[in-house]
């Protein structure tokens, strides 16, 4: 190791976020404005995000909702696995509403024939949350389109799809494959909102829609595949199903399987993995959670796309506390990213303990190269579960008001061990004997996550911009380096005058 990384790990060992603030630079910016300011990031080895923020796959966080905002605001949400043995259809679904948020090219739209009834296709319309039916024969030949205006204030009965839909020979087709430019103009000159494609033998291709153009206009960093759609994660775990778990997801398009347990750099993994490769090969696949730089090698060596980084930190862990193992979070980073390289390695991914705004630019700069936040969405609109009215009282008024909580619970607290049965591989099981090494608390309820991720990109944008940088690519590669232009130890009375509010 290098004298100047030797006194890096010096330097950070036994130390958290709180424990450092970094040197202003001379700034080269004169607006800190996150539409101009590069912040893109390697979220994995094949996957490159224009935001560093990841969801955490936390069943109190992460369902479609929460992955859809994330990927328009150019992150990832990464849909937990916090559904019962066996049971795959409900995290299956999650990927499916994110997959199908949007397009440039719908390949798969939802489709009825002319001989299905109204009530049959108004079932679909109703159970798909989706305005326009594409309608075709056995051959999958384009016969026509129906929409929720054409079945509405009609008597449903055994009416045939045929008798309201528009025919295919009043609709406007796109023959073969368009861009979205191409779509757009002929979409303009027809004043249409629709535009299914077929092939020269009529057979449909997809269907392109003018809310899809809009959405592609207003979110341009939003994350995408290469059809347009949003980009989604979803974790399985290392036992039991997850095999047949990641094959349902990676049907319905998912753009990454993350293998999600409590001590990555473990047997029960390193049997995942394999399992894992042997079956789907090539497919993009983080893992973890490590905390060491062994831990770092070992899932690297058996090809991995992408490193989770920590043991303990997170809000809802008490993993640390139960069983004392654990490493420090900058600590933990830095001791992963020199044992991944600095250079162009494995992408890591900073999990747990970020209770501010100024630690995701420590988590960015220590070592990840994307930072995975799970307590600061807590109580957001789109995290999962019912809103609960709790008693609290006011001790300056001296009364009791309502208000509104969400439940916020780490993946291993008994609550969450109970709900999914996490012991795939066991028959029976006292659950009450598995040693849980997480919480769950009450969390007050707020509004949607989304000016929370605008709230964070535009304080991230104003990290750069103290840095003396363009991007943060460039902080980081400054950084690391010279770490000492910019590192700032804190004594105790510094931490005070510096975080204590």
């Amino acid at each position: 190791m290098a004298p100047e990384s030797e006194r890096l790990i010096d330097t950070v060992r036994g130390c958290t976020f709180d424990d450092f603030l970094f040197r202003p630079q001379y700034s080269v910016l004169e607006r800190r404005d996150p539409a101009t300011i590069d912040l893109s990031c390697r979220f994995s080895e094949h996957i490159t995000l224009k935001r560093p923020i990841v969801s955490a796959n936390m069943d109190t966080v992460t369902r479609a909702p929460m992955a859809i905002v994330q990927a328009e605001e150019g992150g990832l949400g990464i849909i937990d696995r916090g559904f019962k043995s066996g049971d795959i259809e409900p995290q299956v679904r999650e990927v499916e509403k994110v997959k199908r948020t949007q397009h440039v090219i719908i390949r798969d739209p939802y489709a009825v024939t002319p001989e299905m009834t109204l009530g049959q296709a108004i079932a679909i319309m109703r159970r798909s949350r989706v305005g326009t039916l594409v309608v075709v024969d056995a051959e999958r030949r384009l016969r026509g389109l129906l929409t929720e205006r054409d079945v509405r204030f009609v008597p449903t009965g055994e009416t045939k799809v045929s008798s309201r839909m528009t025919p295919v020979d009043a609709l406007v087709t796109g023959v073969g494959e368009l861009t979205l430019d191409q779509a757009e103009r002929l979409m303009l000159e027809r004043k249409v909102k629709k535009l299914p494609l077929v092939d020269a033998a009529g057979r449909l291709l997809g269907l392109i829609t003018s809310r899809d153009i809009v959405r592609q206009a207003r979110l341009p960093f939003a994350s995408r595949d290469a059809h347009g759609r949003l980009l989604v994660g979803a974790a399985i775990g290392a036992k039991g199903d997850y095999l047949e778990r990641a094959a349902e997801l990676l049907k319905a398009g998912v753009d990454v399987i993350v293998i999600d347990i409590a001590h990555g750099h473990s047997v029960v993994m390193e049997r995942a993995i394999a399992a894992f490769r042997a079956r789907f090969g090539a497919t993009e696949l983080v893992a973890g959670n490590v905390a060491t730089g062994e831990g770092v090698r070992f899932l690297v060596d058996r090809g991995v796309n992408a490193v989770k980084i920590g043991i303990g930190p997170g809000g809802g862990c008490t993993t640390r506390i139960t069983t004392s193992f654990g490493v420090p979070q900058i600590q933990a980073l830095v001791e992963c990213r020199l044992a991944a390289g600095v250079t162009e390695p494995v992408p890591l991914i900073a999990d747990g303990g970020v209770r501010r705004h100024g630690a995701i630019l420590e988590a960015l700069l220590f070592g990840g190269d994307t930072v995975m936040l799970g307590s600061m969405f807590a109580g957001t609109e789109e995290t999962p579960g019912e809103i609960v009215q709790k008693p609290v009282v006011l001790p300056e008024a001296q009364r009791t008001v309502k208000v509104p909580f969400k439940v916020l619970r780490g993946m291993a607290s008994i609550q969450a061990i109970r709900d999914r049965l996490d012991v795939e591989d066991a028959d029976s099981v006292d659950i009450e004997a598995l040693g849980a090494e997480g919480t769950e608390v009450s969390v007050p309820a707020r509004g949607s996550v989304r000016p929370i991720v605008q709230d964070i990109l535009r304080h991230l944008s104003s990290s750069v911009s103290y840095g003396g940088v363009t991007s943060l690519t460039e902080l980081r590669e400054r950084f690391w380096d010279d770490p000492f232009r910019y590192l700032q130890k804190l004594s105790a009375s510094a931490k005070r005058e510096s975080y204590e509010r």
